[in-house]
């Protein structure tokens, strides 16, 4: 039963990360209602995927904690941000789009940060040998991604701006203290789960055991979360420049990914390429 068991939680990472996949897909396909459902299968199966791999990995207990520490930071900042613009700046969201909101924050917001997070996180940690490095490289790239996403999202009309004339060359309409916002809450996000990181190890018996940086021991081990960013980054450039419609953005968020993605790539190249140990 327990092999069952270890099957089906190394399985479920994929399998989701899969749909995740397919889902997305579907994004530019639809429109009206159908878009504002796909929106909410795409944020389900992103922090589904996150925390099915964390579970697998890690143990169920650093997957509460993850989710705990990212939604709830994420849900607060949300919940302070619409009501008083900070740290984002002026917005708020549409009503009765993506579901039931609390104080004007759709419940499904907070899960997009755990979703979007977790990759970025793992990927910071396969890079980083040191906390500090980590948590840096995960605000850079968070601040990265949120380039795709508020683009995308303000497009689509899911969220408006007070202030629509002071963002970034191209993207006027989402002011630059929505990025700086951004960095500042994944900088304590990454504190935070530095903590967890110390505090949860991986439960015993886990068939793949944690490292003292990235949380696992080998690049297979965190196949799932590389292939998402990797998607996150390669597929959300071509879906901006030719899907979307939105080349700026394409350029934007395609060049903060990079930070990333690109010293990623180099680590992925060598380490295929480095042999295995003998003994």
């Amino acid at each position: 039963m327990s092999g069952a068991h270890g099957t089906v939680r190394q399985v479920a990472p994929l399998g989701l990360a899969v749909a995740l996949v397919l889902v997305q897909i579907a994004y530019p396909l639809s429109s009206g209602g159908a878009r504002d459902r796909v929106t909410v299968a795409v944020v389900l199966l992103s922090a589904g995927t996150a925390l099915a791999h964390a579970t697998a990995t890690r143990g169920i207990r650093y997957a509460a904690g993850f989710l705990v520490v990212v939604s709830g930071l994420g849900l607060t900042a949300e919940v302070v941000g619409t009501a008083t613009g900070i740290p984002f700046g002026c917005y708020a969201y549409a009503a009765d789009r993506l579901g039931p909101a609390l104080s004007g924050v759709p419940l499904v917001v907070p899960l997009a940060w755990t979703g979007g997070l977790y990759p970025i996180w793992i990927v910071a940690g396969l890079l980083a040998r040191r906390a500090p490095s980590r948590i840096g490289l995960t605000a850079l790239g968070a601040v990265g991604w949120d380039l795709f996403l508020d683009p995308q999202m303000v497009a689509d009309g899911q969220w408006t701006w007070c202030d629509t004339d002071s963002g970034l060359p191209g993207l006027a309409e989402i002011p630059v203290t929505n990025y700086l916002g951004w960095f500042a809450v994944t900088l304590l996000m990454g504190a935070l789960l530095t903590v967890l990181d110390r505090a949860v190890p991986a439960s015993a018996g886990l068939d793949i055991p944690p490292n003292r940086s990235a949380g696992l021991d080998s690049v297979s081990a965190i196949s799932v979360p590389v292939a998402v960013f990797l998607w996150t980054w390669l597929g959300s450039t071509l879906a901006h420049a030719v899907f979307l419609g939105l080349p700026v953005s394409a350029c934007y968020g395609g060049a903060g990914l990079a930070v990333l993605g690109l010293p990623l790539l180099r680590h992925l190249h060598f380490s295929r390429l480095r042999p295995e140990p003998v003994g």
